[in-house]
């Protein structure tokens, strides 16, 4: 029998959130308490915000439904290493859709796991390998949990950096935010030796530290750290648009490519048009677009129209044509 109100209560949300119905009688059996105990323990579970629905009948029942808000989960052992070590997967790759909420839900579990979940969750990440697309450059998901740590804290951050040239530094900076480009992760922090906003690249990051220091936010110059970054992006490189039509309703197309890629716009019943700014190489753009599976026309410019052109003969003549 358990005695202590909130640890019954803790086993109680535990039993609820195993989706099922379960009946007054059996909760009371799990706990050792009364059924009144329950319901009393059902009323406090839905004070602290738990949607508990009860069920009439002669033994009634309890089941834990959707609500409003998302109320603290309890999780098991198995649950809890299940989850790291999926987040740790997603995140090391920067696969795309694993944004900075994943990497803040990473730093909140593992700031809870004891020592010896954790070196659960390491120990299977190491017997894996994730076959991944793109060229993206894995992360220690360390690294990432830390940026988020002091992202969220407002805490400054030092570190090491290299560029792409490979020179070396040494920067303290105020961190802002992550941003996930479904390739690479970027960071966007105010770099205090330079007095400036910088964006960094995580895979050149190595030996993140939180110094302990807090900050005040400062304003970033432009709305968001998504569009500082692409303007940052786009500043450093040269740049071209593109313009391609698809055979293909707009939803069909978008469901195909990458959001940094574009969104395409309906022009027609089953066509659309998909129109962007890249500073990759036109190469990549032409496979890419060939990786939808839908016939498409280039527009322009004409240096991937002619990019388009020659890969498909290459193909042609691989098939033996």
């Amino acid at each position: 029998m358990t005695t202590d109100t909130p640890a019954r209560l803790l086993q109680l949300l535990s039993l609820l959130q195993t989706p099922r119905e379960w009946p007054g009688g059996e909760l009371a059996d799990r706990l050792g308490v009364s059924r009144r105990t329950v319901r009393r323990d059902i009323d406090r579970l839905r004070e602290l915000g738990y949607p508990v629905q009860a069920s009439k009948g002669s033994d009634g029942g309890y089941r834990l439904v959707a609500g409003k808000a998302m109320p603290p989960l309890v999780l098991d052992d198995e649950e809890a290493v299940a989850i790291a070590v999926g987040l740790r997967a997603g995140a090391g790759h920067a696969v795309e859709g694993v944004d900075e909420a994943s990497v803040r839900a990473l730093a909140k579990l593992e700031q809870v796991l004891p020592s010896r979940l954790r070196h659960r969750v390491s120990t299977l990440q190491a017997a894996t390998t994730a076959l991944t697309s793109g060229d993206g450059a894995s992360i220690a998901p360390e690294t990432l949990t830390v940026m988020a740590s002091t992202v969220a804290g407002h805490e400054r951050l030092r570190f090491g950096y290299r560029t792409k040239d490979g020179t070396g530094s040494r920067r303290v900076v105020e961190p802002y935010r992550l941003v996930s480009t479904g390739r690479r992760w970027y960071l966007v922090a105010y770099d205090l030796d330079r007095e400036d906003w910088r964006t960094f690249r995580v895979d050149r990051v190595s030996e993140p530290f939180a110094t302990g220091a807090r900050f005040a936010p400062r304003e970033l110059p432009t709305g968001s750290a998504a569009e500082y970054l692409r303007q940052s992006m786009y500043r450093r490189q040269e740049t071209y648009e593109f313009a391609v039509t698809f055979a293909a309703s707009a939803e069909v197309v978008g469901a195909r490519v990458p959001g940094w890629v574009g969104v395409p716009e309906a022009v027609a019943e089953g066509r659309c048009r998909l129109r962007g700014e890249s500073g990759d190489a036109v190469e990549w753009l032409a496979i890419r677009l060939a990786m939808t599976g839908v016939d498409f026309t280039v527009e322009s410019p004409e240096e991937l129209v002619e990019c388009v052109r020659g890969l498909g003969e290459r193909l042609v003549r691989a098939a033996g044509g």
